[in-house]
């Protein structure tokens, strides 16, 4: 006879771990907070010059636009009568493929972005991996709250601790998020490939060219009335 503990460990052990990491991830965020990491974060952002706050502001108005993302309907052609086809002339694959890139670019990032973070729930070594840096910046924060600290009588500043932190955290997340990141990429990069190939969206193409008519339209009625308005002779 089975043991029915034995069917329950594995969900207990998914969830006693999810538990874990959230109180990690919490523990983490609390000791950032202590420690100033908000106050550090706001010198930071003080310290970039405004030019390049407003270059960067710009560009992510101009690429990360909400009303470019196109409804459900449009990206799958729903109530169109034949929106997905496979082109066999050249040229018009090629003009297929830069329309549907450019027309629907905010849609591919959305579905990338969720790729990821799917990806990335699914993958409990690269959350984990998260949480550790996550609880040793905060580690660091705390140990330089002062402005700075010692190890082995070297006097270290927040500032040289931070660089330092950031290089390990670029060889880490890209140790941890590796496979992550190639998963995604190859997923979205599939799926992009195949809906911008197949999809017609050519009825959509003039929508930027549209011009909206407002206001009413008057005709001066002068000496081109009676031709506008003919009127019948009366015949006696």
């Amino acid at each position: 006879m089975a043991d029915p503990n034995a069917q329950q460990t594995p969900s207990s052990s998914g969830m006693a771990a999810l538990a874990s990491i959230g109180g990690m991830i919490s523990s983490a965020k609390e000791t950032f907070n202590r420690s100033g990491g908000n106050e550090m974060l706001s010198s930071v952002s003080a310290s970039i010059p405004q030019g390049t706050k407003d270059y960067i502001s710009n560009a992510k108005s101009k690429i990360i636009n909400r009303e470019e993302i196109r409804p459900v309907s449009v990206f799958f052609g729903i109530g169109e009568e034949n929106p997905f086809y496979m082109e066999k002339n050249p040229s018009l694959v090629v003009s297929r493929i830069k329309h549907n890139i450019s027309f629907f670019y905010m849609n591919y990032i959305m579905m990338t972005a969720v790729l990821f973070v799917l990806t990335l729930v699914i993958s409990p070594g690269a959350i984990i991996g998260i949480g550790l840096l996550g609880l040793a910046w905060a580690s660091v924060l705390r140990a330089t709250s002062e402005g700075s600290t010692q190890i082995y009588g070297v006097n270290i500043s927040q500032k040289q601790a931070s660089i330092a932190m950031s290089v390990v955290s670029v060889f880490v997340l890209l140790n941890v998020l590796s496979h992550v990141f190639w998963w995604t990429l190859g997923s979205s990069g599939c799926i992009i490939g195949v809906h911008a190939f197949l999809r017609d969206a050519s009825m959509h193409k003039d929508e930027e060219d549209k011009i909206e008519m407002t206001g009413d339209v008057h005709i001066d009625a002068g000496e081109d009335a009676s031709f506008l308005n003919p009127q019948s002779n009366n015949i006696v």
